[in-house]
């Protein structure tokens, strides 16, 4: 048994710090935290001090029972979870559920995962910083009682099952208030005009007018004086200019720049970030800072000489700009600097490389640029042509690296200027006047969020990824491309002495992977601003966040911080929840003019819709639903746009003796063709779409749905999910790995992944009763209990689990007592499973929490 226990949250890191240990130590991994607030109620005792009560996560009882042993064979255990609020609090809870010795705990940390830095660290270790501690328990109380107070008035005032965040619906709040911006923006055209000449009987020279015309009149007017002038360079002007490096990378730069260049969504980014850290090639991940160590920026100056030579490298040490930045980390940086290149998959590579990038580039010298701009007089109008050139002297960092940006209309002219002098005469070729029009404000990108939040000290950089990701899930916000459309635009030549009109047209309002709020998201932010404007404020949101730095750094104390956050806040709650209407975004479109009834859009249980007239219980009267499309939006859906979702579903006729219908339903528009749903691509209107498209469709899935093999006598087909690509089989959907061709599987592929899938199915079940809808099954951590949709212990009466050699003797009886032991009233109603009976108790309790804590205000 080795003498030293050394106790990690994962198992890949765990795998590279055994490598640079020797037998003496034993590295195991926590899997992440190992206990959480208990799930019943609010788990804080909101009367003394905010008093929290945790529990060990059930999938992590036998990591536990495993650590326990081992740490009480060691002579010493070495706590080395990350450096941040929430590693700390990560060993803390260690410390406390596996009852270590203080004596013979010790905390060490470690900003990369190298053999020197681990040795350091285990040369200086020190306790747990109670402090970061508090500042992490601080944080997760708060975004609790903000959940657990605000979610039950959202289901009672605008729909089941909804909830709220602290940070998250800040997000949504710019996202929403976005979205209004572009929609209320009413864009205005000019006329943009540039000039070819030609300098010297052979050069080119392009030239753009330092005025825009707002009319097309005007244009024309400026065209009509041009002809027969003489155009004169009136001056030239050079000037050098530099371009410096940027910073190397924290958390949120690192988001930004991969999802520029790489295309990674922020979430993609932390955890491919999150491998190279565990498996040492680069330093800690989540940091605001801008620091490299002396070790990283000498690793530069040799990489920087060696490759390019001593004129290139210029040291250079950066100062953090984000507000609030917290514990002093390094910046994300190769822990090998001297290692361009890394083995691995292609998206560590990809992110390794620009990380490597990056890092060399903020040690390398500016860029040396010269800059000339020429101005041509026209001699029959006062405006003047400008030229602008620029001619790069010395590449410097730019020989490695060039930023990217998020400006949408950041248009890039400096090209290299022909050689001329002042007074020179120029021949013009052509001169254009081109329609352009103001563009509204730019969407957030995942990235650009990112860095709107942290402008405003809002969230830190281990809660971006996941309050980005939160908000999706939700359904607040959506990430989506949208197709542009269409638009006209006016374009004047002027060539020899003649002035030519041309209409041309472009698309425009395209959007690639734009953050948009939903309904559902628009109302529930509409409904916060109303009710709690100080959770929805920045300034509150961001001081919040100070607050928690506050106590990070031991000038606060935590218990003080939610006293002063609760009180004021849970009486809004009481308010709110007595005294606030109902809230469904509701519209009013007009008139059917065929029924005469009112028309309005609004949320309702399953999402947007369009309701024709009410519900009259004196006269039997009942309105009429049609759900909105996922491209409409209750704030700027028409009536005519309304009344065509009432058209809908109807009937083409038959084809092939079954009757063909097009419809919409919850996963967009369709043919229904007998009892198969074909899906209609989403650029399609359905009220367009005519038998013949309909057949069209039906022979492509057809097409798509035909067998491109046979297993054991029956037909295997493949297809896309939403999981990825995969291959079904007498009803057995089969997931199709990377290492597999998915375009051209072979008969012995197909062999392989069903057979695997066998398999796997037959070792899942110990017993099963399918009518009951209950089975015993095989689970990662030991066998468990499936009933529904519900995961449930399989435990004796003393609480301890039942191995699968036993649960394979259990009877129905008995296993039917467990579940009532876990699930009171689960067999009330015959027929009814447990998961509707589940979600309904836990709101109800939710809400009954709410009450009494109400009533001891």
């Amino acid at each position: 048994m080795s003498k030293n226990l050394v106790i990690v949250e994962s198992p890949a890191k765990a795998k590279t710090i055994e490598g640079f240990l020797g037998k003496d130590f034993t590295v195991k991994s926590s899997f992440g935290h190992v206990r959480d607030l208990v799930k019943k109620g609010y788990g804080v005792d909101i009367e003394k001090d905010f008093t929290p009560t945790y529990e060990v996560q059930p999938d992590k009882e036998k990591v536990i029972a495993e650590l326990k042993k081992l740490s009480k064979a060691a002579e010493m255990v070495w706590l080395a979870s990350d450096e941040d609020r929430e590693g700390e609090a990560i060993s803390w809870h260690l410390f406390e559920t596996l009852g270590l010795d203080k004596k013979k705990t010790k905390r060490i940390v470690f900003h990369e995962i190298t053999k020197p830095a681990i040795q350091k660290a285990i040369a200086n270790p020190r306790e747990i910083d109670i402090n970061l501690v508090n500042a992490q328990q601080a944080r997760r109380i708060l975004d609790r009682l903000v959940g657990f107070e605000l979610s039950p008035i959202l289901w009672k005032k605008v729909r089941p099952s909804l909830s709220a965040g602290r940070v998250q619906s800040v997000a949504v709040r710019l996202i929403v208030e976005r979205e209004r911006e572009v929609k209320n923006f009413q864009s205005t055209s000019a006329f943009k005009v540039s000039a070819i000449f030609i300098v010297g009987g052979k050069s080119v020279l392009k030239a753009e007018l330092d005025n825009r015309f707002k009319t097309e009149p005007e244009a024309n007017d400026f065209l009509e004086k041009c002809k027969g002038a003489i155009y004169t360079i009136n001056s030239i002007e050079t000037k050098p200019a530099k371009r410096s490096p940027s910073a190397p990378f924290t958390t949120s730069t690192l988001q930004q720049e991969a999802a520029r260049k790489l295309g990674f969504s922020v979430s993609q980014t932390m955890v491919v970030a999150q491998r190279l850290y565990e498996a040492g090639k680069i330093t800690y991940m989540r940091t605001d800072s801008v620091n490299l160590s002396e070790t990283a920026m000498g690793q530069a100056r040799e990489a920087i000489t060696k490759n390019y030579g001593d004129k290139y490298h210029q040291p250079r040490q950066y100062k953090t700009k984000s507000k609030g930045a917290q514990e002093a980390h390094e910046a994300i940086r190769p822990t090998y600097i001297q290692n361009q290149e890394i083995a691995g998959d292609r998206n560590e590579q990809r992110l390794y490389e620009l990380i490597w990038k990056r890092t060399i580039a903020s040690q390398m010298a500016d860029a040396e640029l010269e800059k000339t701009t020429a101005k041509v007089g026209i001699s029959t109008r006062q405006e003047q042509f400008v030229a602008q050139g620029e001619v790069l002297k010395f590449d410097g960092f730019l020989k490695v690296y060039i930023e990217g940006t998020d400006d949408e209309n950041d248009e890039e002219n400096s090209s290299i200027l022909p050689p001329m002098n002042q007074g020179d005469k120029l021949q013009l070729k052509e001169i254009t006047a081109t329609q352009r029009f103001t563009h509204h404000p730019a969407r957030y990108t995942e990235a650009s969020l990112v860095k709107k939040l942290e402008e405003l000290g809002i969230g830190r950089p281990s809660t971006y990824a996941p309050t980005i990701s939160t908000i999706q899930k939700r359904n607040y916000v959506e990430k989506t491309d949208r197709e542009g459309t269409p638009r006209n635009y006016t374009h004047l030549i002027f060539e020899g002495t003649k002035i030519t009109r041309e209409t041309k047209t472009e698309n425009t309002g395209a959007e690639k992977a734009k953050l948009f709020p939903t309904d559902i998201g628009m109302v529930v932010n509409d409904f916060l601003i109303q009710y709690f404007p100080d959770i929805l404020d920045f300034n509150f949101t961001a001081k919040v966040e100070e607050d928690f730095d506050e106590i990070a750094e031991g000038k606060m104390k935590w218990t003080d911080m939610l006293k002063e956050f609760y009180k004021p806040f849970h009486k809004t709650v009481e308010h709110t929840n007595e005294n606030s209407e109902r809230a469904s975004g509701e519209r009013v479109l007009g008139i059917d003019p065929n029924t005469k009834k009112q028309v309005i859009v609004r949320i309702g249980r399953f999402g947007p819709l369009a309701q024709i007239g009410e519900n009259n219980e004196d006269t039997g009267e009942k309105a009429t639903f049609a759900s909105l499309r996922k491209e409409q939006s209750i704030e700027s859906i028409t009536l005519e746009e309304a009344l065509d979702l009432f058209k809908l579903p109807h009937s083409l006729g038959d084809y092939k003796d079954k009757e063909v219908i097009i419809g919409v339903g919850r996963f967009g528009p369709y043919v229904k063709w007998g009892e198969q749903y074909i899906s209609i691509p989403r650029t399609e209107d359905p009220l367009k779409v005519d038998m013949e498209r309909a057949m069209q469709l039906i022979s492509e899935k057809e097409q798509a749905d035909a067998p491109i093999a046979m297993y054991n006598g029956k037909g295997v087909t493949k297809g896309k999910g939403r999981f990825g690509p995969f291959i079904k089989y007498n009803d057995l959907f089969i997931n199709v790995p990377r290492a597999y061709n998915f375009d051209n599987l072979s008969q012995k592929d197909i062999n392989e992944l069903i057979e695997k899938k066998l398999e796997k199915e037959a070792n899942r079940y110990i017993q099963q009763w399918e009518e009951e809808k209950i089975a015993i099954e095989n689970g990662r951590w030991g066998a468990f209990i499936r009933f529904g949709k519900n995961m449930l212990k399989l435990t004796d009466e003393d609480g301890k689990k039942i191995p699968a050699e036993e649960a394979a003797a259990l009877t129905l009886d008995e296993v039917k007592k467990m579940i009532e032991a876990q699930l009171p009233g689960a067999f009330e109603k015959k027929g009814k499973n447990a998961a509707p009976k589940k979600a309904s108790t836990k709101k109800v309790a939710a809400k009954k929490t709410a009450k009494k804590a109400a009533k001891k205000k």
